[in-house]
């Protein structure tokens, strides 16, 4: 044999090698591909895989598309118990990756929804660390709300940002609406009961409601019902009578009866309730 065919076979010989050893990394890639795919999608997600790549066909194709949408109902059905049990309605859900690695995976998340009428929108990163326990930490928390109440709700959003306690938030956000649907209720249904009395200038949802005779022109008495939120997140509604009463009215008035007037609906909030206190008012109001 020749030099020229020596050379020829051992080049020859060293791309042979080299394919070898790239359809060996190409197995071993398809390998770990295939493991990957097997650890994320088990059970009927990964028959539905299979049935997507041509491997399952005919009747069990048909099975794994039915016990797919069983577990869809299944889901849909779960979510729906879920909303009626805290009240709170998800509208979107979007996902970036923005570090992904065998060890670490960070994503942005953006949460959109409502609970009753307030809107919200939720932005955090979520990095979930794998080892021997996977491992989730919350960071860069932002929380909007829309809603007409912020003053009251600033405060302890600003706290929440800073604790990254989404189940504070929710579980508040969930009691600060119960109480201001109890507030628009009452509004409502005085509003209803006693048209020639109680108007809301604002609307049922405002703070504010008003009590006034059609025959005493500018007196009004005015309801002031807030629903504060503590850093801690504690709801609590504080309902006040304030006086709106000319000043020539003032002088047929004996001063301590009108002084008097929040303090005396203080007093029948304590005994009475909300609902009841304004009821008494409401017909003192209307018998002037």
């Amino acid at each position: 044999m020749s030099n020229e065919n020596t050379e020829e076979a051992m080049v020859l010989q060293a791309q042979i090698e080299h394919l070898q050893a790239e359809v060996s990394a190409l197995q071993r890639q398809q390998e770990d591909n295939q493991k990957d795919v097997t650890f994320h999608f088990r059970g009927q997600m990964q028959d539905a895989m299979l049935s997507v790549c041509g491997q399952r066909q005919g009747d069990e194709k048909e099975k794994v598309l039915s016990r797919l949408m069983e577990e869809v109902e299944e889901l849909e059905e779960d979510l729906m118990l879920q909303t009626q049990i805290n009240g709170i309605r998800l509208t979107g859900c979007t996902t970036k990756t923005l570090q992904s690695s065998s060890r670490k995976l960070v994503q942005q998340l953006c949460i959109s929804g409502y609970c009753s009428e307030l809107l919200f929108q939720v932005e955090f990163q979520l990095s979930e660390v794998k080892g021997s326990g996977c491992v989730r930490t919350i960071s860069e928390l932002n929380v909007v709300i829309d809603a007409g109440e912020m003053q009251n709700f600033s405060s302890f959003l600003s706290g929440v940002e800073e604790s990254r306690d989404l189940l504070l938030f929710f579980r508040t956000l969930r009691s600060f609406s119960d109480r201001c649907d109890d507030r628009r209720r009452t509004f409502q249904h005085f509003q209803e009961k006693y048209p020639s009395v109680v108007s809301l200038p604002a609307g049922c949802r405002s703070e504010v409601m008003h009590l006034s005779h059609p025959e005493l022109s500018g007196c009004v008495l005015v309801v002031h019902w807030s629903v504060h939120v503590s850093s801690e997140g504690g709801v609590s509604p504080k309902v006040e009578l304030l006086t709106k009463i000319p000043e020539r009215a003032l002088q047929l008035f004996p001063s301590q009866a009108v002084g008097g007037a929040a303090e005396a609906f203080q007093s029948l909030l304590r005994i009475l309730g909300a609902e009841a206190a304004l009821e008494a008012v409401i017909m003192a109001v209307s018998l002037s």
